[in-house]
């Protein structure tokens, strides 16, 4: 018999050092174009789902406001990021990509597609979307008992 919690937790052992060790992958494929993981994944963030203010690009990344402020500065300063007025709120302005921000996020994923199309070559459709479904129920779960504490 099979202890749940232990096959579950043999898949968080396997995903901190994917974690780790893909960001490793990233910042290395960022270099040339001078940024770093957290501007890139705020520019995904911006490029999937449009203007966002700071808040709720922390809610999305699970990031403090503070860091997520200090990357969209950066993207500001790199002409890759804008903020402009929120209809909605005052004083909260919306932050959204250039058009050149944009380019260079549609660029370093079609890279990134690219790479990982060629791995874990054993593995099929069903069995991604399977890890995908576990992942994501773990995520979830994961991330409601750490808002409980």
């Amino acid at each position: 018999m099979t202890d749940r919690g232990a096959m579950l937790y043999d898949v968080l052992r396997h995903v901190r050092p994917l974690v780790l060790n893909s960001a490793r992958v990233v910042e290395t494929s960022l270099r040339f174009d001078d940024l770093t993981v957290g501007m890139r994944a705020v520019l995904e963030v911006l490029a999937e789902q449009g203007p966002l203010t700071v808040p709720v690009i922390g809610d999305r990344l699970d990031l403090a406001r503070q860091g997520i402020q200090r990357h969209v500065n950066d993207l500001i300063d790199r002409g890759l990021a804008e903020s402009r007025p929120n209809p909605a709120h005052r004083r909260s302005v919306l932050i959204s990509t250039t058009p050149a921000g944009a380019a260079l996020f549609a660029r370093i994923r079609a890279g990134e597609l690219a790479r990982l199309g060629t791995m874990a070559a054993e593995c099929g459709i069903e069995e991604i979307t399977t890890a995908l479904r576990v992942l994501a129920a773990l995520h979830r779960d994961i991330r409601e008992e750490a808002g409980r504490s």
